[in-house]
């Protein structure tokens, strides 16, 4: 389940560490297997139907892919890449070529926390299921529906504003927002592909009062759709 190859073939993927495997037991994800120490399994084996596999610390260290693991790991069914049933005012987040499993982690998480529920990635965005992506996520993965698609294509056909994040732009502070959008962020190093900036409607910026070259895309998405959530109240 570490290699997309296998979790693609076998449809399942790898949940880490005990507040993963809890968020996804509370989820409406299908566990099959929680492998976990004992006193971890006795906190959940009366109330879930999953196969519970009794196993030491250094048993689990060595089957995933934490270094140390002191709780349990869960194999769960990959959910199917289906495209979500939208509201009009639902803002939405675009991922452009987002390659690092890490930053697709953080991202998950920073859109749950402002209450995002569909990502729109492109077919070359890292996997949703990867195990370092479920881990830096905390949890929200849980929470989120990730759509894999030609993501111009949805831009050009969504009806909606597609706002862009680029080094030049309107300031984010100042724009007034459509309640029926979506904020599409680039690739880490070369930013939002040509092809998906043909169909960005309005491109805009984080205003630089230093002197760095740019942001890592988790903090972009951060501090933009703070911004767009707030100016959508």
């Amino acid at each position: 389940m570490q290699v997309k190859k296998y979790r693609n073939e076998e449809q399942r993927f790898l949940v880490e560490g005990a507040k993963s495997v809890k968020e996804i037991l509370h989820s409406d994800y299908e566990v099959e297997l929680i492998v976990g120490v004992p006193h971890f399994l006795s906190q959940i084996s009366t109330l879930y139907k999953a196969e519970l596999v009794e196993c030491s610390e250094k048993e689990l260290s060595s089957i995933g892919t934490f270094q140390f693991n002191e709780t349990a790991i869960a194999i769960a069914k990959m959910k199917p890449n289906k495209k979500p049933i939208l509201t009009h005012n639902e803002l939405l987040l675009g991922l452009d070529d987002i390659r690092d499993p890490g930053n697709l982690g953080t991202i998950i998480r920073i859109a749950d926390w402002y209450g995002i529920k569909n990502i729109i990635a492109s077919e070359n965005t890292t996997d949703f299921y990867s195990p370092k992506v479920v881990t830096s996520s905390m949890g929200s993965f849980t929470r989120i529906n990730m759509y894999y698609t030609h993501l111009s294509n949805f831009l050009s056909n969504s009806n909606r504003v597609a706002y862009g994040a680029f080094l030049d732009g309107e300031d984010v502070h100042n724009i007034d927002i459509e309640p029926n959008s979506v904020l599409v962020i680039g690739n880490e190093s070369n930013g939002i592909s040509e092809e998906v900036e043909s169909v960005i409607d309005r491109r805009i910026t984080i205003p630089r009062y230093g002197k760095a070259e740019s942001l890592n895309a988790g903090v972009a998405t951060a501090i933009i759709l703070d911004n767009l959530v707030r100016l959508q109240k």
